[in-house]
């Protein structure tokens, strides 16, 4: 089984902004919701995560709950391909503050990118490649990936087999769950944006 994860709260997801390769760690609550997440899904056989803060650390609880006694926990395998999207010259402005104008832009062009950042397209490629690379081992390992909104998006239309303009009508909790199952076919979704396991 495959787990998709996205990682715990920041203060600047508290605070509405766009939140792309700046590199905050967790706040007192994502730190929570880290342990809340990893307890959720129990053991696993791999963590796979983003090579930013805010995602390790959560993926570290996945490591401490459940590596073999003795051990200093699982390792913890790092991933450029699930970083979070480049937002450019948007990186930590308030999502807002973003222009009307510009949403619609961005809503109607897969190809369309911010100022110096990254397009739905590209990150669906990256995305796709990442996760053809761990769906067989899926089948018979539970893997838990620890991402970001926007990788989530572009994973969760790989599992339904449809376009990466799925991602505007979509939402994706912090520390919520994506599982995907292997099926004879390919990829089911067995669940998305799961936040049962949140507490205060």
């Amino acid at each position: 089984m495959l787990h998709v994860v996205r990682h715990g709260r920041t203060e600047a997801n508290a605070a509405g902004l766009l939140l792309g390769r700046l590199d905050p760690d967790l706040d007192e609550v994502g730190e929570r919701q880290a342990e809340q997440v990893a307890a959720a899904i129990g053991p696993v056989d791999r963590v796979v995560s983003s090579p930013l803060s805010r995602t390790r650390r959560t993926a570290e609880a996945f490591s401490r709950s459940h590596g073999s006694e003795g051990s200093d926990g699982l390792s913890i395998e790092l991933d450029e391909r699930w970083i979070e999207m480049d937002y450019g010259t948007f990186d930590g402005q308030p999502v807002a503050g973003v222009p009307r104008e510009t949403w619609a832009a961005w809503r109607a062009d897969l190809d369309w990118a911010p100022p110096e950042g990254e397009s739905h397209r590209s990150l669906g490629l990256r995305v796709r490649a990442a996760l053809d690379d761990l769906f067989e081992a899926s089948r018979t390992e539970e893997i838990v990936v620890v991402t970001h909104v926007s990788p989530i998006k572009a994973a969760l239309a790989w599992t339904l087999g449809v376009g990466d303009e799925v991602a505007w009508r979509t939402f994706v909790a912090p520390a919520s769950i994506m599982t995907i199952g292997a099926g004879p076919a390919g990829p089911s979704l067995r669940g998305f944006n799961d936040v049962a396991h949140l507490r205060n």
